[in-house]
């Protein structure tokens, strides 16, 4: 019987709560109680410490969290993703960038941003990293706009990779808010500024400068749009943009005129299948000589803001605006809104003052 029991004691468990060597002291006994301390999971996960009555009950939690450990994920140990963040960039670029419009430009401004940041480990990049990354470039003097611009680019390749089934943990920048943008005026040229700037780039030496300027003031286009235009973009009284920022396909209708001009231009100085070459350096050299001042960042873009009021103070409609200049909702579009001549005309007539007014003008009998 002796040997019996110190062989039990070596390979079982007696009631003094002596442990099976191959399972040390996942069970053990203290105190008159039975203590369940275990990793169903294996090394690194959840530990747990469960204190029971019997050895029994003690043995029956042991196998539940087992089995419980074996059929879900969040027992188990969370796995590093060690891969740097320029890589997942490359595999959004790879997967998804590369059929953006601008997907390149994209791609290597979020490069900068990860070799700014010091390209850390996918898994230990924060929030507050951008965040510190973000107030040291407004420090240097970049606009809070252009940083809500890398943000969203930066937070638009955890949502694809995420969309993609690439990246299984939470947008490490969801929570993280942009910059509250303070609204400035939109700056457009009024009826008299308009031929002065005219007449200032008929004198310019660039052959293209004063036609582009006469297609953004007629379309509403972004420069670009109309500088890269094609003779093929132009027929049957209409201009059709395609490569637009916002990737859809507008058309515009324009008069005889000047689809006549476009015609003739491309005949005397287009370039291949291009009606103009490049002229926003002239452009700007044409609004020093007209004396015309603009807010920064509005050189070339007052044309499009030019148009989008003219149109609206000339009694336009706010919803064929937002088609003719290819904004996707109306919010954008609203911005000229209160150019309208009946904008908001109640104001005048509804206000306490003149109702007072009204109410106190003698009745005639």
């Amino acid at each position: 019987m002796r040997l019996l029991k110190a062989s039990y004691g070596r390979i079982g468990e007696n009631n003094e709560g002596i442990t099976d060597e191959r399972k040390p002291m996942a069970i053990k006994k203290s105190d008159g109680a039975w203590i369940v301390d275990i990793q169903p999971g294996g090394r690194g996960a959840k530990r747990i410490r469960k204190t029971c009555k019997t050895l029994a009950e003690a043995k029956a939690f042991d196998a539940w969290a087992k089995t419980r450990a074996s059929e879900s994920t969040e027992w188990m140990p969370e796995k590093r993703d060690l891969r740097k963040l320029s890589t997942l960039i490359e595999t959004w670029f790879a997967h998804h960038g590369s059929g953006l419009r601008s997907g390149e430009d994209t791609f290597r401004r979020l490069t900068a941003i990860a070799v700014a940041l010091g390209d850390p480990v996918a898994d230990r990049f924060t929030a507050e990293m951008f965040a510190s990354y973000r107030a040291a470039r407004l420090a240097d003097g970049v606009t809070p706009n252009n940083l809500n611009r890398e943000h969203a680019y930066m937070r638009a390749v955890f949502n694809e990779l995420d969309r993609l089934g690439l990246w299984k943990r939470a947008n490490p920048l969801a929570k993280l808010r942009p910059f509250k943008i303070q609204e400035t005026e939109l700056s457009y040229l009024d009826k008299d500024q308009i031929p002065r700037l005219l007449d200032a780039l008929s004198q310019a030496r660039n052959p293209h400068v004063l036609l582009i300027t006469k297609v953004c003031l007629s379309t509403g286009s972004r420069w670009s749009e109309a500088e890269e235009l094609k003779l093929s973009q132009v027929r049957a009284g209409l201009v059709q943009f395609a490569k637009t920022k916002s990737g859809k396909v507008r058309a515009v209708p324009i008069s005889p005129e000047l689809e006549q001009e476009l015609i003739d231009h491309h005949r005397c100085s287009g370039q291949g299948e291009r009606i103009f070459g490049y002229a926003w350096s002239a452009f700007r050299e044409g609004i020093e000589r007209a004396g015309i001042e603009l807010p920064e960042g509005q050189m070339t873009h007052a044309l499009r803001h030019t148009f989008a009021s003219h149109f609206m103070m000339n009694g336009g409609n706010i919803l064929a605006l937002q088609r003719i200049l290819g904004h996707q909702n109306l919010t954008m579009t609203m911005r000229y809104a209160h150019l309208a001549p009946e904008h908001l005309q109640e104001a005048r007539l509804l206000n306490p003052l003149s109702l007072l007014r009204y109410e106190c003008k003698p009745q005639h009998m």
